[in-house]
């Protein structure tokens, strides 16, 4: 199947010019508010997440500092796809070359909803398919798949049989902040422990000199997160790189600008 003219598949859509920051469930008020104490400003709020503003500075900054988000994406384009095979064809025609090098590794993760398409281990699958042949075709190379630790992490979203593709600025799920070594069974997720304490008041409890008990901390999740948030450590300062430092357009001196500000705040705090 060749690939087809991107003209025939792909269009303007208002959510490719923003970046759409995913919550856990029910949390995408909570999100919003946190954003905005961050200065980022929230386009639109949905009950799984927000829409802000589309620019390398803000998806850097929301990695760095929000408790809440789990993922951060950046859509790059939106078709059609019905079926199987205009997804495949949509996916193939998109310039993935100018994103990812011919021997870089990727991972893709998909979500369909109301859509022909029902699979979503078969939509990931699909699109990597297509995405691998693009690159076989034009250049005799192909990348490889590395669920772990890819390149570009890529989500696929369908929609009523639109097809949505992102890039995952954080590369993996921001609830991984990185300092759980050994876990227990049932572990709270780091984003919702984080969701839960700001439902609680917790930042401004801090902030006022009071106190967190957990009797049945478990790992302690909620005294680490809570802590975190008492010192003004940006929780992603814990990993060792930007989730898409190895992304064709990563831009490393605003991640560097970013990460220095944080080192600062959280050595004051």
């Amino acid at each position: 199947m060749g690939s087809a003219d991107p003209a025939i598949y792909f269009y303007m859509n208002e959510t490719l010019d923003m970046l759409y920051v995913t919550s856990p469930p029910d949390m995408g008020s909570l999100l919003a508010r946190e954003l905005e104490e961050l200065d980022i400003p929230v386009q639109r709020e949905m009950r799984g997440g927000v829409y802000v503003e589309k620019s390398i500075a803000v998806g850097y900054k929301v990695c760095l500092w929000s408790r809440i988000a789990n993922r951060v994406l950046w859509p790059l384009v939106s078709f059609r796809a019905p079926d199987e095979d205009l997804l495949y064809d949509g996916v193939k025609a998109f310039p993935w070359e100018e994103h990812l090098k011919p021997d870089g590794t990727l991972a893709i993760d998909a979500n369909c909803v109301q859509s022909g398409i029902t699979h979503s281990h078969y939509t990931a699958l699909r699109t990597k398919d297509a995405i691998v042949d693009r690159f076989r075709d034009q250049t005799g190379e192909r990348p490889s798949v590395d669920l772990n630790n890819p390149d570009l992490q890529i989500n696929t979203y369908l929609f009523k049989d639109d097809a949505t593709l992102s890039i995952d600025l954080a590369g993996q799920s921001l609830y991984r902040r990185g300092y759980r070594t050994a876990g227990l069974e049932a572990p709270l997720k780091e984003n919702l422990a984080a969701g839960l304490l700001y439902r609680a008041g917790w930042p401004k409890i801090a902030a006022e000199g009071g106190a967190l008990v957990d009797p049945m901390c478990g790992t302690g999740t909620f005294l680490v997160e809570a802590a975190m948030m008492a010192c003004r450590a940006a929780p992603g300062l814990l990993k060792n790189e930007c989730g898409v430092s190895r992304w064709l357009m990563h831009d490393p001196l605003v991640w560097t600008s970013l990460v220095e500000e944080a080192v600062k705040l959280r050595v004051r705090g």
